[in-house]
């Protein structure tokens, strides 16, 4: 994940909290990123008009745009660094990954909100210890079924289950039919067309 993207991800996670008034400052402490960094990210958000940036803060001024906006650049495909078969069920594969492991797509959608919309056969987590999940899901030809993403520095900073706006920008990236069963899910779920 881009440094850019990090700093998406917590401009969304703030808004989500109800904080819609943020300085550039407190991100770059928060992710510790450079404030050219910062102010390089949220450059394309002023230009479309989903920030408006004030002389010691900016405010949110449209989420939506901002989630699509990241959406939109994801490249998750890149920062897949392992994919494997395993013909566990997908409760099993979910009970067996590392503990450092964050979900996210079809399995952090299931965990944050108790139910799925569609049934789902892959598991997308993020994860550093390759060892770990190796030893545990080791290497298959076939067509894989569990996904494992670089973590960025941050991520764990958010807990076992990505953010909502994670999740959501992780399932616009997938190409099963039934990532869009979950991404309608989630924008009703998560009220993202009133925002």
């Amino acid at each position: 994940m881009k440094r850019t993207e990090e700093v998406y991800r917590e401009i969304l996670y703030q808004a989500e909290k109800g904080n819609n008034i943020i300085t550039q400052k407190y991100i770059s402490d928060k992710l510790n990123i450079s404030l050219s960094n910062v102010s390089n990210a949220i450059s394309p958000l002023r230009r479309m008009g989903a920030i408006q940036v004030k002389k010691m803060c900016f405010h949110i001024v449209n989420f939506k745009k901002i989630l699509y906006h990241w959406a939109s650049v994801r490249n998750l495909k890149k920062d897949i660094i392992y994919s494997t078969r395993t013909e566990k069920s997908v409760a099993d594969i979910e009970k067996s990954v590392p503990d450092s492991a964050v979900f996210t797509a079809y399995s952090g959608y299931r965990l944050k909100y108790k139910d799925a919309p569609a049934d789902y056969s892959e598991v997308y987590v993020y994860c550093d210890d390759l060892g770990e999940i190796k030893k545990r899901f080791p290497e298959s030809k076939n067509t894989p079924n569990i996904f494992v993403i670089k973590k960025d520095k941050n991520i764990d900073k958010y807990g076992k289950i990505a953010t909502n706006a994670n999740i959501f920008v992780d399932l616009w990236n997938l190409p099963e039919w039934y990532s869009q069963e979950f991404l309608k899910a989630m924008e009703q779920k998560w009220n993202i067309g009133t925002r």
